[in-house]
């Protein structure tokens, strides 16, 4: 059987858009040492895929991360296949907390050097000596300290669209750079408690080492994210302390915490926080839009796009050919094409 699904992306999009079938959003990881990630991901592959999941996820030498869609129909027999995997048995998963089902359109597993990228020599320090986890009601508590310094370990275009109040909200665009900047950002509260917050928990997970590696003594990360927090706090009726969305890496873009709207529009400047992707295929930029932008540039990030998607099919092609667009990934939000971004804040 093949173990990648070929398929047009677009077919599959719109088959999954379509699609009657009820499914469960869920995110889970585990730190775990895996002799061969390829055959490990095969067999995964191979088992996934016999219960109609969807999803992203990486496969490396030290674990898994995975993102995923899972038919309610079939919910109880994925997890019993994956907690019949030793290593992942009874490992938390995280369920969405603002779900459609529209998540994820296919499978993907890739194998990776790390299940996120950090630049870190893992050799170098105690992987394992991690801040101390705690729950909503605790990190609520810390939070309301003021010997607390909150750090989100997101970057600019997740933390823009929603984030924990008064939170340090370093301006980086991927987790690599921001361990960096939150040690310099830290360094004159290494005194303090430093409480660490991410979307599900796996980089708090190797930042909190390493920050206890730089000599911080009083190092807490919310345990499972805010996904978990978000669920916690509506079970026990705690004080929600998140205000605005909580940016996902699927098809949904976010998933709404609280009703405040803390962003705006990238083009208008309007009230916001609906990310997008720009619709030319060339482009693909991810950058806020109101729904009264959408219909003026026709779902692109600028006039230039609005135009290059009403060329012929084969045209756009011919303007794609030989252009390496480099790692846009990381111009998230940050784009000489529109006029309100994270960069004029």
């Amino acid at each position: 059987m093949p173990l990648h699904n070929r398929q047009d992306g677009r077919l599959l999009k719109e088959k999954m858009r379509t699609s009657p079938v009820k499914r469960v959003t869920i995110s889970f990881y585990k730190y775990h040492h895996i002799t061969d990630p390829q055959n490990f991901r095969d067999a995964l592959y191979k088992g996934l895929e016999s219960f109609d999941v969807m999803g992203r996820i990486y496969v490396a030498l030290e674990g898994i991360n995975a993102q995923i869609s899972v038919p309610e129909s079939q919910l109880d027999n994925f997890k019993t296949y994956l907690y019949s995997i030793h290593w992942l048995d009874q490992v938390r998963l995280n369920i969405a907390v603002q779900d459609d089902g529209k998540s994820f359109f296919k499978l993907k597993i890739l194998v990776r050097k790390k299940i996120v990228a950090d630049g870190l020599d893992d050799a170098s320090f105690d992987v394992t000596d991690q801040g101390t986890h705690v729950d909503a009601k605790t990190f609520n508590a810390l939070a309301d300290d003021p010997n607390t310094v909150i750090v989100d370990m997101r970057n600019h275009y997740e933390s823009e669209v929603g984030h924990f109040k008064n939170a340090v909200r370093p301006d980086v665009d991927t987790f690599r750079e921001e361990l960096q900047v939150v040690e310099d950002l830290m360094k004159e509260h290494k005194d303090k408690q430093l409480l660490m917050y991410c979307t599900g928990g796996i980089r708090c997970e190797k930042a909190s080492a390493w920050m206890k590696h730089q000599g911080f003594k009083n190092v807490f990360q919310l345990n499972g994210g805010i996904i978990k927090y978000a669920q916690e706090v509506k079970a026990e009726g705690l004080e929600n302390k998140f205000i605005g969305k909580n940016f996902v890496f699927d098809e949904r873009l976010g998933e709404r915490i609280s009703d405040d709207i803390i962003a705006s529009c990238h083009q208008c400047g309007a009230p916001c926080d609906d990310h997008t992707n720009c619709k030319n295929d060339g482009c693909h930029l991810l950058f806020i839009q109101c729904k009264s932008c959408a219909e003026k540039f026709n779902g692109c990030c600028s006039p230039e796009c609005a135009h290059v998607i009403t060329l012929p099919e084969e045209a756009q092609r011919e303007l794609r050919k030989g252009v390496n667009k480099g790692r846009q990934v990381f111009r998230k939000g940050r784009s000489e094409n529109i006029r309100f971004n994270a960069v004029d804040e």
